[in-house]
């Protein structure tokens, strides 16, 4: 499908790219915002090459597909490349990205002007995660988690459990 086709038809396949190195309770209340808007969305993981990550990509593809597995319409793939590369071969009208505050956004800004410069016929749509996942993030979890600090109440629980295992051997 092409650009100029995707947008003839309105926003119907959401992409929700990301690391999720490791996926939170955030990244899932963004995800259920989406799914409510769009009905169709592709979790794209991806490497990303100044992130260094606890989870290599498998085994984060592995954990979302777990915890995503009985979510209608929610499918879950490797990214490499470009998320407009990424939006073109899979037929994305948009891509969803989750901002908690003025610094998230500021990033996602330039990121979606960039991408639109990239791929006209795809919009990014921002979704706040609910007030109870503000602060989460995957760095912040991994940082806890790290010091042997309880995230069981950041992240779903076959994620605490492979973070366990990850950073208590």
């Amino acid at each position: 499908m092409s650009s100029a086709e995707r947008g003839t038809e309105g926003a119907s396949h959401a992409l929700f790219p990301g690391t999720f190195d490791p996926v939170t309770l955030g990244h899932l209340d963004v995800l259920a915002r989406a799914l409510q808007l769009f009905g169709r969305v592709t979790i794209a993981v991806a490497d990303h090459p100044e992130k260094h990550q606890t989870f290599a990509l498998a085994e984060r593809l592995e954990l979302i597909e777990a915890v995503t597995r009985d979510l209608p319409g929610v499918r879950v793939v490797a990214l490499d490349g470009l998320v407009v590369h990424g939006c073109d071969d899979l037929g994305c009208d948009v891509i969803v990205r989750g901002v908690r505050g003025a610094t998230d956004f500021e990033y996602e800004r330039q990121m979606a002007l960039t991408n639109r410069a990239m791929l006209p016929g795809v919009e990014t749509v921002f979704l706040l995660p609910s007030s109870a996942h503000q602060t989460i993030s995957s760095s912040l979890v991994r940082q806890i988690a790290g010091m042997g600090g309880d995230v069981s109440s950041f992240v779903p629980p076959a994620v605490h459990a492979a973070l366990r295992e990850r950073f208590e051997g």
